[in-house]
């Protein structure tokens, strides 16, 4: 039956491309989705008409994105439009979530226990440090990344030996097999290898391949554009022959190339099924026309994979501005000024306007613009308080205290401060926890009988299990060989926790003094907190602990919309929009970015990269253009600092391509630095018009 017949209701200002895709169940169809187009909805509607009209049950249906943010908004918007008995079932997950239930379901096939642990990229950078034995960061974060897309590549060690060319690449491939032993002794993946692992499985096992594919009757995922070759492998396998899916993506939007996403991925679609119904949704209903004729004009210079144009009907809007700036403290100062001014004159909200930039290094000047202003700002991606390597360490104490089958807070208490725990201790350790199904910790007080460690080994590892039983004991944990305490109050074994484990002369001794004492601030302030919050809500410590976990998977969980202007990266401004965008830093070098090695490197040499460079970041200028809703006013400097020198700059090819070259010629007229007494009277200037509108509403 052609589904596509069925008469079923949908909402009315849905246009006919959506329509189409929406009802489309004949096979495999890729929904070619412009930025602004809608494609959330069209997913969470097909979702529902499969539910409602199709007779799939919930537990038939998954659909895929990349970010929680994504899989929780899905799941609200699918709740509101069908029944929960409809839904019940349904799975709307991030492909690391799925992954993770993969792999509990099928640890057995894949040498994994049931209660295995995954490691941070923190975590695993600890193991990387161990076996390269350096500081360098530039170097440990390389190896990562290499062996990260050796992963997502579905490369194992033996073939990343034979891939790797250069000296690093055959330093990366020997750490990749003997991080991958260490990973599998100490019964813990990564998060590639939640997608990873999978893959192979489902490729290699007809028995558990067949279950899963008799699960998933159909299948959606979202951004299609972002997967790299392990996800597109895990999609094939999941859909099998029967091929019922839909996915959703923009080869315009592709700027994940750098972490092994492919925007070939879409058209390798076209090649392994000939079915492919392709449906192309072009009508934005985020921006004014004239942002999109821009957004159109720059991404027409890149090769096209299937052709595509947005339009809206949204007006024309106002023009494009595009300012040259003397240096970047004097672009910082300007755009602030301007927010602050148009703020006032279009009666907006601080949170209405965002400023997007290419390197995370421009944000600092922009910060100290805005404080010099009082303007209210966030800014996203800055690493959360809970991410810092100091309140991570203190806190692996306290999870292991409170569960001592966390296998990677047993390997980060045990290893910071160092206590004569090494790599190869862990290693064997790891290998017989496996063989046994013990956590670490359970297995460090067997391991001596099996006289696989030699006694110098051994000794550490005794005596430091012996010293986390005794603070579990002085919490309240009960053995049954030993008489029952009472609990002691939470912050007095938080002190007397950082007390014995030496945690300040280890950052003294670590670090230099500065670097140390502002660590030993964060983790004071996390210590105060946790004493506080002990008293205040009479928790003991194992409580107290769970609330800390708790608080940690809200705070990366929830999504504060403060009223404050947005400071953000183009990588970090994907899927987000503002009425009011200034894109600061649109210089030659700059966006597009230049690698030193491009800018160093013989020309004919770097020719074949950098036009893929260019091409990558022709995109990326292409997000940051439709992020605008109603403006968007472009900065470039003619000077930036770097190196402790001022470099001249050039405006980005993008203006030009922009259709703007001729605006980008004019000088702005507030380029020049402000004196306090000038910012004052500026201030005074904007506050009087402020009052006048607020008067004449």
């Amino acid at each position: 039956m052609d589904t596509t017949s069925v008469g079923y209701t949908l909402p009315s200002d849905l246009n006919a491309r959506q329509r189409e895709a929406i009802l489309y169940l004949n096979g495999p169809c890729l929904v070619l989705a412009g930025a602004g187009s809608g494609k959330t909805r069209v997913i969470t509607q097909k979702m529902a008409y499969l539910l409602r009209e199709c007779s799939y049950q919930g537990r038939q249906i998954a659909a895929l994105t990349f970010t929680n943010k994504a899989a929780r908004e899905m799941d609200e918007r699918v709740k509101a439009l069908v029944d929960s008995r409809l839904a019940k079932g349904l799975t709307i997950s991030t492909f690391h979530s799925l992954g993770v239930r993969f792999l509990r379901e099928e640890a057995k096939y894949v040498g994994l226990k049931p209660q295995f642990s995954i490691l941070d990229a923190a975590d695993a950078l600890g193991i990387i440090q161990e076996m390269l034995a350096t500081t360098d960061k530039a170097r440990l974060r390389a190896v990562q990344q290499t062996i990260s897309l050796w992963k997502n590549a579905l490369m194992d060690p033996d073939a990343a030996d034979q891939a790797a060319v250069t000296p690093s690449e055959a330093e990366a491939a020997r750490i990749y097999r003997s991080y991958n032993a260490t990973l599998e002794a100490y019964q813990s993946v990564d998060f590639d290898d939640l997608i990873r692992l999978p893959a192979l499985l489902l490729q290699d096992n007809q028995t558990v391949r067949e279950r899963w594919q008799a699960r998933v009757k159909y299948l959606l995922v979202d951004e299609y554009q972002d997967t790299n070759e392990c996800q597109y492998r895990l999609v094939q396998l999941l859909t099998g022959s029967r091929a019922m899916f839909t996915v959703v993506g923009d080869d315009d939007q592709a700027i994940y190339a750098w972490r092994g996403a492919t925007a070939e991925n879409l058209a390798k679609l076209t090649t392994d099924y000939a079915s492919l119904k392709l449906v192309k949704l072009e009508q934005n209903y985020r921006s004014v026309q004239r942002i999109l004729s821009a957004a159109n004009a720059v991404i027409s210079k890149n090769p096209n994979l299937f052709g595509k144009k947005l339009w809206s009907d949204l007006g024309v809007g106002e023009p494009i501005q595009v300012s040259a700036m003397d240096t970047d403290e004097v672009e910082a100062e300007a755009v602030a000024v301007r927010i602050s001014a148009e703020r006032f004159e279009r009666h907006a909200h601080w949170k209405d306007f965002a400023v997007l930039y290419r390197s995370n290094q421009q944000a600092r000047v922009m910060e100290k613009a805005l404080r010099n202003l009082r303007i209210p700002y966030t800014v996203s991606g800055g690493q959360s308080f809970f991410d810092k390597a100091e309140v991570r360490d203190v806190l692996a104490y306290l999870r292991l205290l409170a569960n001592d089958d966390d296998d990677p807070a047993f390997i980060r208490a045990a290893t910071t401060p160092r206590r004569g725990i090494g790599q190869a201790t862990l290693h064997a350790l790891g290998q017989f926890a496996a063989q046994r199904q013990l956590s670490l910790f359970a297995a460090s007080f067997e391991v001596g009988q099996a006289g696989l460690l030699a006694d110098k080994q051994l000794g550490p590892l005794t005596t430091f299990g012996a010293f986390i039983q005794r603070f579990q004991e002085r919490a309240g944990r009960r053995y049954s060989d030993r008489v029952a305490v009472s609990a002691e109050p939470a912050g007095i074994l938080l002190d007397s926790l950082l007390e014995a484990i030496q945690y300040e002369r280890y950052l003294y001794d670590a670090l230099d003094e500065r670097q140390a004492e502002g660590r030993w601030q964060n983790v004071l302030e996390l210590v105060g907190w946790l004493k506080r919050k002990a008293e205040e809500d009479d928790l003991d410590l194992f409580e107290l602990t769970q609330h800390v976990a708790l608080v940690t998977m809200l705070e990366r969980a929830q999504d504060e919309d403060p009223d404050a202007v947005k400071l953000s990266t183009l990588h970090a401004s994907k899927g987000l929009e503002y009425p009011h965008v200034f894109l600061v830093g649109v210089e030659e070098g700059l966006l597009p970015h230049m690698g030193r090695d491009e800018e160093d490197a013989d020309p004919d040499q770097a020719a074949a990269s950098l036009a893929s460079r260019i091409q990558e970041e022709r995109r990326l200028m292409y997000v940051g253009i439709t992020r605008a809703q109603r403006s968007l006013h472009l900065t470039w400097c003619k000077k930036r600092r770097r190196a402790r020198e001022d470099v001249v700059r050039e405006p980005s090819r993008f203006i030009d391509e922009m259709g703007l070259s001729k605006v980008a010629l004019q000088e702005d007229p507030e380029s020049s630095p402000l004196t306090p007494k000038q910012r004052l009277g500026m201030l005074k200037a904007l506050l009087s018009k402020g009052g006048d509108h607020e008067g004449k509403g």
